[in-house]
């Protein structure tokens, strides 16, 4: 059981606070509600490139790093197609540094050409190094539009192309920064050992005097019901070929999500999971495969992916695959198979609960979901899952018209 408290300053940022004497640092995280699906879709790639912004220096602060550093912290952030999540960890001593750097960006970002154009630089050889000059780095910049149609999760968090940032505006870049990164789109989230009343005092010192911005009514188009099966073959200069297959899920916070989650495990939790057992070890047709989730707030996909063995053919590797997902539709899953995976499961959660800068992260995120008290049920959630349920959902999940299958090839 995770305990916090909540509140809420007067401009609507929301504050966590988790208390935890067992260690003398403390984590501070501020989670924006804005990802790629955000974005408009002529204007792509801009949540990611505020998560490099933001650290280009505030009206108070030109460089955030540097006092930081001097008083022993350390900071990251990631983007995601639904949230930018800023954090960091320092010494309990000097917390009051982490809310005088993260309310002068809240406060006022510098927006100078020259920052825009470094950042700009930074995020399109982001893109050249990682999604276009690297084996399989394309795979979601192919997938994704293949997948989804409407809904904006079809482009990834770097961008629909790098145009979209090397041609991006200061005016473009402000209104973004006006529209999204205000204290009523935030959540603030503070873990160590620390009481609430402290917390309480800080954020209305540094972040109460900020204006509350225009509320943000999130409107997206709804995916429609794939009923075709859709796919792409395509040929690059890679060792190995590779197939890739997405179907749509639930979203995170729809009924089936837990049971889904157990059925990517199922797949492909370690080495003693059903796609490695039998189609690495004993039929030896792939040398990697993974089935995962993609976890997102809207309805989101059940990939599975697999880099094929030298000399197997793709149909063979593919017809593999589909027997596979029709003995999770067609065969009762074992009660220790099924425990087994729970225990895993649960023990993974446990573990994210020892390291407070994990706890302040995950506690923004329930909190973005809806309910930040629903952090204390997932593993009961997770253990009222059936073999039925399995069955059942397996069944809807893997209908053939419900995939889009991207096929790999390695250059001849």
């Amino acid at each position: 059981m995770l305990n916090f408290d909540t509140f809420e300053l007067t401009n609507g940022l929301k504050v966590i606070v988790h208390k935890d004497t067992s260690t003398p640092i403390v984590a501070v995280n501020v989670l924006y509600n804005v990802g790629s699906r955000d974005e408009h879709p002529e204007h792509t790639g801009f949540a990611h490139l505020f998560e490099h912004l933001m650290f280009g220096g505030s009206k108070n602060i030109p460089k955030y790093d540097e006092p930081l550093q001097r008083v022993g912290g350390e900071n990251n952030a990631f983007t995601s197609s639904d949230i930018t999540n800023f954090y960091l960890s320092l010494p309990k001593q000097n917390l009051e540094t982490a809310f005088w750097l993260e309310s002068d960006r809240m406060f006022q970002l510098t927006f100078s050409e020259k920052s825009l154009k470094v950042q700009r630089n930074v995020v399109c050889e982001e893109f050249r190094q990682v999604y276009l000059n690297q084996p399989y780095g394309d795979l979601w910049l192919l997938l994704k539009p293949l997948a989804y149609k409407v809904h904006p999760y079809q482009w990834t968090t770097i961008g629909k192309n790098i145009e979209h940032i090397q041609n991006a505006t200061m005016e473009e870049v402000k209104a973004f920064f006006k529209k999204f990164y205000v204290p009523n789109n935030a959540i603030l989230t503070v873990a160590g050992n620390v009481e609430t009343s402290e917390i309480e005092t800080l954020a209305k010192k540094w972040f109460e005097p900020i204006n509350r911005g225009e509320d943000y009514k999130r409107n997206l188009p709804i995916e429609p019901t794939q009923k075709k099966h859709r796919e792409l073959t395509v040929e690059r200069n890679v060792p190995y070929p590779a197939i890739y297959k997405a179907y749509h899920m639930c979203a995170r916070n729809d009924e089936e999500y837990h049971t889904t989650d157990i059925i990517s495990d199922l797949l492909s939790n370690g080495k003693s999971s059903r796609l490695h057992k039998e189609l690495v070890k004993k039929q030896k047709l792939f040398s990697d495969i993974n089935a995962y989730i993609s976890g997102d707030i809207d309805k989101g996909l059940f990939i599975i992916t697999g880099k094929l063995v030298q000399g197997v053919k793709m149909e063979i590797a593919e017809k593999a695959i589909d027997q596979e997902l029709d003995k999770l539709i067609n065969e009762r899953v074992n009660d220790f198979e099924l425990n087994k995976t729970k225990n895993k499961i649960e023990a993974t959660m446990l573990f994210s609960e020892m390291n407070v800068l994990d706890k302040a992260m995950n506690l923004a995120y329930y909190e973005v979901l809806g309910n930040v008290s629903d952090i204390n049920r997932q593993i009961e959630l997770y253990n009222l899952v059936t073999p039925e349920n399995v069955n059942k959902l397996s069944n809807t999940i893997f209908n053939k018209n419900n995939c889009s299958t991207l096929y790999y090839l390695a250059k001849k």
